[in-house]
């Protein structure tokens, strides 16, 4: 029998916070330049770093939270039936953060026991656990730390189902998941389902991130002996066969504990009649996931074993928790792009589910027999004809109308819904995804007043400005309304320049921001005046209008929106005097800032305040970006400032090795990626 129902999961947790009111903009570089070290197959190359730049808008940044947890109930839905449950969490992303095989009471998953955000996503917030549905654009997805929605629908065989969906904003892209759990089924099937409604192409990212325990005696496996392997000393990748990897001095790869440093490498699965990935600890017993073959790739990342890897995992969750991820994906690696047409959709089909093979196969030395082994497995299990047979299933039920809500995502969809059939530009979402009138809220209703209106409402620029749209359809009902002359007040321009902005029309968005700036001064136009200037290499000017913004934000009190940004510009510039001012002018609730407090701590090694440096570097910090080394060099910067004081040596690179090597950092303070 098949149940499915909504509980609540209890646990330490930190919240979100408020979201940054600070518009980020997209990377100049839209593609990014990937090495490959030769001999790679001509397939390899296609598309390779296409559309894979950073981007944010129109999303913002959720980079207010703490490392302060306290008992935190989240929204729970269990998919359950004799042999599986899992568990999903629709107010962050749909992750499904268990998968339980109940004949042996066994967790298939890594189940992270706190709710931990942390610097990783494309929007800062991200954690650690389960598996993660990424769409969009390359990184950890815009709603991994969001809601979506999730509604009931009629399972394969009558009984209950599940939907989780949203609308991709930054692509315009719809996407659900339908996941099926039939009484005697001892698979988990996930249907899943993108499309683009619009009448423009663009770009496509989809990677299932599967977390699992970390131990020496799990093996990672996928149907193939070709690799896509990390090498960083090409900032590439190199191409070569599996198990043993050059970078790591020959030793097999399949077991993550043999990485000293954080790794990963791609499966290259294309010639797989069924791709999959398992992970099988001694026993030969473990997850396995399994596709029809739109998933070309799978991949296996770990952070290593050296003391910064060890941190993140403990940072992330908590002392004695290690996990690995196990990913599917639709192209060869990360990197690669997928294009994706105007008025098309994609599907594909994965099950999640409990293997056991042969130990001493699985565990071969002998690669060959050991991916052979596990094949047969998996096949045994499910096969590509079965695969192939679910398929047929699940389109066929693909836009089939829910039967119930059990939780609302974002008003983002109704709004792009009313904005497809008020223009008839583009495609409305299928019948399959519901997005109700009562989702729109005050965000969406400023833009739904442009879409019926012609218009965007103002609003006093002592507020916070709110969402941004930078949509090419959003833009082109935008730059209608500025025709008309009382429509184009300091708000709209403002929103115009960000648009410009986003679409590499520096000159343009300049002109929107100060012509904003002539009907009503505000931080944001100052501010985004600035990030303008920096682009341009352009320092006196963007030194003005961030010290204007400045001002602004001191004399109506809006300090938080800005100091972290402000106090990195005066750095970058070196103008440690300046910075130690603001931060002496600083309420104390911001100088206790994670960021705050990790720039004074640069400000005072930068002028000699070593012990400042020490004060800052004793306690630990929610907010460091992934590789990110700032709290280790301070650490280093102040025992090389030390020793020479003590010893009348100039820091010098012999300086610096020696005291990498007679001072390592506190594992509280190190997140470095590479031993």
């Amino acid at each position: 029998m098949t149940e499915l129902r909504l509980e609540g999961d209890t646990l330490p947790g930190a919240t979100l916070g408020e979201e940054s009111p600070l518009p980020i903009f997209r990377d100049r570089v839209t593609d990014r330049r990937v090495a490959l070290r030769e001999p790679v197959p001509d397939e390899m190359w296609a598309y390779l770093g296409w559309q894979t730049g950073n981007r944010v808008l129109p999303y913002r940044l959720q980079d207010r939270y703490t490392r302060d947890r306290r008992p935190l109930t989240l929204p729970a839905i269990v998919l359950e039936n004799e042999f599986l449950r899992a568990t999903f969490w629709p107010s962050l992303g749909g992750r499904m953060v268990s998968l339980v095989a109940k004949p042996q009471q066994r967790e298939l998953l890594y189940r992270n026991p706190v709710f931990q955000p942390a610097n990783l996503a494309l929007r800062n917030a991200w954690f650690a656990g389960g598996v993660e549905w990424n769409v969009g654009q390359y990184g950890h997805a815009f709603h991994t730390c969001a809601p979506i929605f999730a509604v009931r629908i009629s399972g394969l065989h009558g009984e209950p189902g599940l939907r989780l969906y949203e609308y991709e904003r930054c692509k315009g892209l719809f996407w659900q998941l339908d996941f099926f759990l039939p009484p005697g089924s001892r698979s988990l099937i996930a249907a899943a389902r993108v499309i683009n409604p619009h009448d423009t192409p663009t770009s496509l990212y989809w990677w299932t991130n599967i977390a699992v325990p970390e131990a020496a005696d799990v093996r990672v496996l996928g149907p193939t002996s070709k690799t896509l392997y990390l090498d960083r000393a090409i900032h590439g990748f190199g191409y070569g066969d599996l198990p043993y990897l050059p970078t790591i001095n020959g030793r097999d790869a399949t077991y993550a504990t043999n990485f000293p440093s954080a790794n990963e490498f791609f499966f290259e699965c294309q010639e797989a009649d069924l791709p999959w990935v398992a992970a099988l600890d001694a026993q030969g017993c473990g997850l396995v996931e399994a596709s029809t073959r739109a998933l070309v790739a799978r991949k296996l990342f770990c952070w290593g074993m050296h003391q910064g890897g060890r941190h993140w995992q403990e940072f992330l969750a908590q002392p004695g928790m290690a996990y690995i991820e196990v990913q599917a994906g639709l192209a060869p690696s990360q990197l690669h792009g997928l294009p994706m047409p105007a008025h098309s959709s994609r599907d594909w089909v994965e099950v999640f589910g409990y293997l056991e093979t042969d130990p001493r196969q699985a565990h071969s030395a002998d690669w060959q027999t050991a991916w052979t082994a596990v094949d047969k497995g998996v096949k045994a299990l499910i096969s590509a004809s079965d695969l192939a047979a679910l398929q047929d299933e699940c389109r066929a039920r693909a836009d089939t109308v829910p039967e119930e809500v059990l939780h609302h995502g974002s008003g983002w969809g109704a709004l792009e819904q009313q904005r497809a059939t008020y223009t008839g530009c583009g495609d409305a979402p299928p019948p399959s995804l519901l997005f109700p009138a009562e989702t729109l809220g005050a965000e969406q209703r400023k833009w739904l007043t442009l879409l019926m209106d012609g218009r965007l409402p103002e609003q006093n620029p002592l507020e916070t400005p709110g969402e941004w749209m930078v949509q090419p359809e959003w833009r082109t009902l935008l730059e209608r309304s500025l025709r008309e002359p009382r429509h184009c007040h300091w708000y709209a321009l403002l929103h115009y320049g960000i648009v410009l902005m986003e679409h590499f029309d520096e000159a343009g968005a300049v002109a929107a921001w100060q012509e904003s700036l002539q009907r009503a001064p505000s931080i944001w136009a100052y501010r985004n005046l600035g990030v303008a200037a920096q682009m341009a290499q352009d320092t006196a000017r963007a030194r003005y209008y961030y010290d204007q913004a400045w001002q602004y934000a001191v004399a109506i009190g809006l300090e938080d929106a800005l100091v972290r940004e402000y106090l990195g510009f005066l750095c970058r510039l070196g103008d440690y005097g300046k910075a130690r001012e603001v931060l002496d002018s600083l309420p104390a609730q911001l100088r206790d800032d994670d960021r705050v407090r990790i720039l004074r701590g640069r400000i005072a090694l930068e002028l000699g305040d070593l012990a400042t440096v020490e004060e800052i570097l004793s306690r630990e910090y929610a907010i460091v970006r992934e590789e990110e080394v700032e709290l280790t060099d301070l650490w280093f910067g102040m025992w090389q400032k030390r020793v020479a004081a003590a010893t009348g040596r100039p820091i010098d690179a012999a300086l610096r090795r020696e005291v990498e090597a007679a001072y390592p950092p506190p594992a509280r303070i190190d997140f470095r990626s590479i031993a």
